[in-house]
């Protein structure tokens, strides 16, 4: 594991993750969740895709594991999508 596979690095792209939340309500809830976490600039949603998937932007690195406890923490699960290429 590497610092960048492991966390969230401050930049314009962000990590995405998939998720198992299906409605605008669960949604909204992460997003809430991870925008309570110090360093979390904006969380953004694509709908339009399978599963529905959830850019995080941030200020500071931040953990990838404490982005899913915070939305565990309102009952669902956040996998983290591969690296972007450079």
């Amino acid at each position: 594991m590497t610092i960048v596979s492991e966390n969230v690095i401050p930049g314009n792209h962000g990590k995405v993750f998939g998720t198992n939340a299906e409605n605008r309500t669960s949604l909204n809830n992460i997003k809430k969740a991870i925008l309570r976490i110090d360093g979390i600039r904006d969380v953004l949603i694509d709908e339009k895709v399978f599963p529905i998937e959830l850019t995080v932007h941030t200020n500071d690195v931040v953990s990838i594991k404490e982005i899913q406890k915070a939305a565990i923490s309102v009952g669902f699960h956040l996998i983290p999508k591969g690296l972007f290429p450079l």
